[in-house]
C-alpha cells in the first residue's frame, strides 16, 4: 500500500491528494471524499471510474468535472452506521465488487466520506477474494480506521462469502497471478490502461513490501 500525500505532475507543480489516499492495487486507489482542490491530482491518475459508497447526492461541481474528464461514477448507497447496526447488504457488496474488479473500469478510485469504514470494508472484501490472511486484512482496515475501528465492519468482512463473487467473475476480463512468494495481484489482459501521470513524493511502504502471507 502506497500512501501518497503529495505528488508532482510533469511540470513539477505540486498536486494535493485527497485525505487517506493510497494505492490498493495497480489501477485501484482509495481515499476520502475528493474536493475541487484535488481535481488536478485526480486528472493525473487518468481515472476511468469512481466508486462512491454513500447515499448522499454528489456535488454538482464534481459531477461536471467527472463528465468533462470521461470519468464514470458508480454510486452504492451504504448508510454510515455505528455499532451495532445491520450488516452491509450482500447484494450491494457484490455489485460494488463486480465494478471494482472489472479492469475495463480501471484506473478506479474508491471513496466514501472519510475513506475509513465503508471504503475499508470494500477493500477488505477485495482482500478476501484475493485470499489474504485475516491478520493482514485486519491490519489494513485498522491502518485507515485508526481508533474508530468498528467491530461491525470487521465481522462483516470476516463473514463475507466469496463464492458468489468468484462465480460472477467468469464473464469479466480479470484473473489472478502469483506475485512473489506470499501474495497475489491483479493482472491486466486485453486492456491497455494508461499509467498515472504523477511521481509520488511520499510513500509509507512500497506495495510489493507489504504483501500478506496466505493462510
Amino acid at each position: 500500500m502506497c500512501l501518497i500525500t503529495e505528488a508532482d505532475d510533469h511540470d513539477g507543480c505540486a498536486l494535493v491528494a485527497p485525505q487517506n489516499f493510497s494505492m490498493v492495487e495497480v489501477g485501484i486507489y482509495r481515499s476520502a471524499f475528493p474536493k475541487p482542490e484535488h481535481f488536478d491530482f485526480l486528472t493525473a491518475l487518468s481515472l476511468r471510474s469512481i466508486i462512491y459508497l454513500c447515499p448522499e447526492p454528489y456535488p454538482e461541481e464534481s459531477l461536471k468535472f467527472y463528465e468533462a474528464n470521461n470519468i464514470k461514477l458508480f454510486q452504492f448507497a451504504i448508510e454510515s452506521q455505528k455499532d451495532p447496526p445491520n450488516p452491509i447488504p450482500e447484494d450491494t457488496v457484490l455489485a460494488a465488487l463486480k465494478v471494482l474488479v472489472d479492469v475495463r473500469n480501471h484506473p478506479i478510485l474508491i471513496h466514501c466520506k472519510a475513506g475509513k469504514h465503508r471504503t475499508g470494508c470494500l477493500v477488505g472484501f477485495l482482500r478476501k477474494v484475493q485470499d489474504w490472511c485475516w491478520s493482514s486484512v485486519l491490519e489494513e482496515y485498522q491502518k485507515y480506521a485508526g481508533p474508530k475501528c468498528r467491530q461491525r465492519d470487521l465481522k462483516c468482512i470476516e463473514r463475507f462469502d466469496t463464492v458468489r463473487l468468484r462465480q460472477c467473475l467468469l464473464s469479466i476480463m480479470y484473473r489472478y497471478l502469483g506475485y512473489g512468494p506470499n501474495r497475489k495481484r491483479l493482472l491486466y489482459e486485453e486492456e491497455n490502461v494508461q499509467a498515472p501521470k504523477l511521481k509520488a513524493k511520499v510513500f509509507e511502504n512500497e506495495i510489493n513490501q507489504v504483501g500478506p502471507a496466505h493462510t
